[in-house]
């Protein structure tokens, strides 16, 4: 797998594969993450679902290490940006959890993701993907 960093000029790369499919008649979608880290077979697998009627995206996250499926975030898009929240506990602390979607350039999407313990006053943002489409 290979994924860019900053703004899509330096490559980090690491053997993976990944595969995403549409699930219930295109109302979700799943993705299987295959790696290792520190030399040990690792899986991760996200689950997205798609509520019609109350327009919000729930994004499930579980992997081969805690084998527990994290509580999901929910959230839906507005002009390229999606932001997606839930509460959960991180280190015997309750936090929230923020990811944000930005998709304003289809090409180069960026994922990002924050923790806030003070009730979403403020935010560690901790984890940034950016991506580019590959020809």
């Amino acid at each position: 797998m290979k994924t860019r960093l900053n703004d899509c000029t330096e490559w980090f790369e690491f053997p993976a594969t990944q595969e995403l499919r549409k699930i219930l008649q295109g109302m979700g979608n799943t993705d299987t993450l295959i790696t290792e880290l520190d030399g040990k077979p690792f899986e991760g697998m996200t689950l997205r679902l798609f509520n019609p009627v109350t327009r919000l995206w729930s994004i499930y996250w579980a992997d081969s290490n805690a084998v527990t499926m994290d509580p999901p975030v929910l959230g839906s898009f507005e002009d390229g940006v999606g932001h997606f929240f839930t509460k959960d506990t991180f280190n015997g602390q309750e936090i929230i959890v923020r990811f944000n979607w930005d998709a304003t350039n289809p090409e180069q999407p960026v994922w990002s993701q924050a923790f806030s313990a003070d009730q979403g006053k403020t935010w560690e943002w901790n984890w940034y993907m950016y991506f580019c489409r590959m020809e």
